[in-house]
């Protein structure tokens, strides 16, 4: 989209569209992005499908939150900088407070377990969004034997090893295929790029000078918000890949909070939408405990802005990058397997998300009810959020 495109669209209107993804974004990334499909790229025409796919696949190999990154990086292409910075608050902001409000009330929270019950439809409809977004993804990417051949072993690869190394593992590979296979000349052709080169400084800054400050300062808070920036920074993967690091650290070693409190809060942020990496706010807020309710709320700002700064810095620095070298004739064959790849995590997650949902016959109607909704493109995703939650508390 050039400068010219970014004025046409009104912030207005745009981020109204976020905050409609917010609503309706359950279940991770994968499901995230049948959201942004459905509301972004078929509704309103942001972008294409393969565009996409483009950023799905950089943020699979980038560390950080991967459908907040990708969002982000929609709102830059749509109006640049400052755009992205306002849609990171309107998809993220709401569910950090309601995190936040949910940390002062851990003494109840296991009263509120009780509706878990009710959230048991929000999984099949997830994996609607995502048989959706799958279809309409894998009928771009997929051009030639090569590209299905390479979705294919993209899902099969991805679904027996489940490791966080994997992901951007097969992205690459799948990159370097199509390179290999590409009969076009002249691939490696020149161009002119100007990397933003202070988001990266800041990005270091931030990383080693909270590390420099928890040695010099014995403060609480100074010690989560640079816990929750080194898990914004080392993990790869989005929320489910965090979550197993943040228990290791802040229950088990630092003993923050008890077992129970941890997975409480963690079953919680399942059942709200946004971005998973929210639950970094309860998490702050809970470790903070002990002082004034000032400190609590200032442990859970901390730990939501550090957790997503690192994935922000990191987004800034390489999306005008992307643009640039996406005009190098061997990176354009490489995204055709890049992209093919992703097609594949993505078709191959709406399975593991079956599965954890149970595949009985009131599951699979959601899911079949869901996929028909969202192909009618009459019906606005928080809605069929509603209906589902609703569902899954009358039924």
């Amino acid at each position: 989209m050039s400068p010219e495109q970014q004025q046409k669209v009104p912030w207005k209107t745009f981020l109204k569209d976020v905050f409609i993804c917010s609503l309706g974004a359950y279940g991770g990334p994968e499901a995230h992005y049948g959201v942004f499909t459905d509301q972004l790229v078929v509704k309103k025409k942001y972008l294409t499908e393969e565009e996409l796919v483009e950023l799905i696949a950089l943020t699979g190999i980038l560390p950080g939150p991967s459908s907040t990154q990708t969002i982000v990086a929609i709102g830059y292409k749509t109006g640049g900088p400052l755009l992205a910075l306002f849609t990171m608050l309107v998809w993220a902001l709401p569910v950090l407070i309601v995190m936040t409000l949910l940390s002062f009330l851990a003494e109840f929270l296991d009263v509120l377990n009780v509706s878990q019950e009710g959230l048991r439809y929000i999984g099949p409809m997830a994996v609607g969004f995502i048989i959706a977004a799958a279809y309409r993804i894998g009928r771009k990417v997929v051009t030639d034997r090569i590209t299905f051949l390479l979705l294919l072993a993209g899902g099969v690869t991805t679904y027996f090893i489940r490791e966080p190394w994997i992901y951007p593992l097969v992205l690459v590979l799948g990159g370097v295929v199509t390179v290999i296979a590409s009969k076009e000349k002249d691939l490696w052709n020149r161009v002119i790029i100007n990397p933003p080169w202070r988001y990266l400084i800041a990005f270091a800054i931030f990383a080693v000078g909270s590390l420099i400050a928890t040695y010099l300062w014995d403060d609480k808070i100074i010690h989560l918000f640079e816990s929750f920036y080194r898990y914004g920074y080392l993990v790869i993967g989005g929320g489910q890949v965090v979550v197993p690091l943040m228990y290791s650290e802040l229950v088990e070693v630092n003993q923050y909070m008890t077992n129970q409190e941890f997975l409480t809060g963690f079953g919680l942020v399942q059942g709200l939408p946004g971005p998973m990496f929210s639950f970094s706010a309860y998490a702050g807020g809970m470790a903070a405990r002990g002082g004034s309710a000032l400190t609590q709320v200032i442990g859970a700002v901390a730990g939501g802005i550090a957790i997503f700064l690192p994935g922000l810095l990191l987004i800034y620095f390489i999306y005008p990058i992307w643009e640039k070298v996406k005009e190098i004739k061997g990176i354009k064959a490489s995204l055709r397997g890049v992209t093919a790849i992703a097609g594949g995590l993505i078709t191959v997650a709406a399975i593991i998300l079956m599965q954890k949902s149970g595949f009985v016959l009131d599951n699979i109607v959601v899911m079949l009810v869901t996929v028909a909704l969202l192909f009618t493109k009459k019906i606005p995703a928080p809605l069929i959020v509603v209906v589902a939650l609703a569902a899954g508390f009358i039924i």
